[in-house]
């Protein structure tokens, strides 16, 4: 055993680039269980006979769980170790999977939907910590790079994945799990033989204790991040939880396929955007997105209204490019502005920001749409997501870091 242990150490330990690309896909597995569900819900709805109110509550149900891994888990790695904290990940997202690919009611999809929230959360938190730490101090741009692209390639690759597989595959909910559990199983063990990168992990001291901050000298400057955060989330939720419906209903585009393969354009080209644009400022970026903002949402609105697949293709194209903006911009400017001793607390509190925004305005469209109708919510939706692109884009003006 010990010979082992130390050939694992010397000869099939992951390093440098090996191990960037190792995290760089756990990040990318992790994130890719989100959108896994996505071209599935419509599938699920005639099934389980659910409402749309139901059906967005399913999807924000996801929040809890990463709200939960933040608040909670958001320092295990720093004690427990990057690697077992990663194959912990791990083991949940493998459970999450394996309650989707069992389901027999509304419930199963609740509890799945959290418990891949909580393991992607604390994936994502320890992946990116990791690259960090594998990059170096002097590359930190790098790592952080790697760790929003792989974020959301593994968003699109997994949601045209399982539209695929949906639509001209056998075991529509079924196959994509399937596939998904080998997946998360190759990653994980890549992950075993990744390096290290904690000094004397102990998994014994972690606490589980809410750690928020947001120091009142940097409240003025952290709106406009935050809202950033909030509306980009937002603008993703929807089309991960109810652009299949948009399609069916409204563009009558029945094949599966095709809500998953506009989620997979709007994750492309975002990974893209993040890979060109790092050279610019995060200020910059920010607020470029949030100028974004305001024409993303009112072309979402106008390509429903229209009932135009062209135009939900260019629609998408300006939601991707303002959250490649946003995503990175925003991000960058809270370490920016958070003091050093309260970092990791303040950045908790945008990423919060982030989740909320994620689930709040997709349940909100769901109750508007029983309510009235699809087009009367989305079209609420969008002003909503413009107003605050709006505020936020002022705050942001009037208010510079430093």
């Amino acid at each position: 055993m010990a010979h082992f242990a130390a050939l694992r150490t010397h000869s099939l330990e992951f390093r440098n680039t090996a191990a960037l690309a190792a995290v760089g896909m756990l990040v990318a597995t992790a994130f890719g269980l989100s959108t896994l569900i996505t071209p599935l819900y419509l599938i699920y709805q005639k099934a389980f006979g659910f409402s749309q109110i139901t059906l967005t509550l399913i999807y924000a149900a996801y929040a809890i769980g990463n709200i939960a891994a933040l608040l909670l888990f958001g320092c295990a790695s720093d004690r427990a170790g990057r690697r077992v904290t990663a194959l912990s990940a791990i083991m949940v997202l493998i459970v999450a999977a394996l309650v989707f690919l069992f389901a027999r009611g509304v419930t199963w999809l609740y509890i799945g939907r959290i418990l891949s929230g909580l393991g992607i959360g604390l994936a994502s938190g320890t992946g990116n910590a990791w690259l960090a730490e594998l990059a170096g101090e002097a590359d930190k741009g790098r790592a952080a790079i790697i760790g929003t692209s792989t974020n959301f390639l593994g968003i699109g690759l997994a949601a045209l994945l399982s539209g695929l597989l949906a639509q001209y595959a056998p075991w529509p909910l079924h196959l994509s799990f399937v596939v998904y559990l080998v997946a998360v199983c190759a990653v994980a063990a890549l992950i075993w033989f990744t390096r290290e990168t904690v000094q004397h992990p102990d998994p014994g001291q972690i606490e589980m204790r809410p750690k928020l901050a947001l120091p009142r000298k940097i409240q003025a400057q952290f709106v406009a991040p935050a809202i950033t955060g909030f509306g980009l989330m937002a603008l993703v939720g929807f089309y991960a939880s109810l652009m299949p419906s948009i399609l069916s209903h409204d563009l009558h585009i029945e094949n599966r396929a095709a809500g998953g393969a506009l989620l997979f354009e709007l994750a492309i080209v975002v990974a893209l955007v993040i890979v060109a644009t790092q050279t610019l400022t995060s200020r910059t970026s920010m607020l470029w997105s949030l100028a974004l903002m305001i024409p993303a949402a009112a072309a979402i609105a106008v390509a429903q209204v229209s009932a135009s697949l062209l135009v939900m293709l260019a629609a998408t194209i300006v939601v991707a490019v303002s959250t490649g903006l946003g995503y990175r911009g925003s991000l960058q400017v809270v370490n920016e502005l958070a003091p050093a001793d309260q970092r990791a607390a303040v950045v908790s509190t945008y990423f919060v920001c982030c989740f909320i925004g994620n689930a709040v305005p997709v349940i909100g469209v769901g109750v508007l749409s029983t309510l009235t109708n699809t087009t009367v919510a989305d079209i609420a939706f969008a002003c909503t997501i413009a107003a605050f692109a709006a505020v936020a884009l002022v705050f942001g003006l009037l208010h510079r870091s430093g």
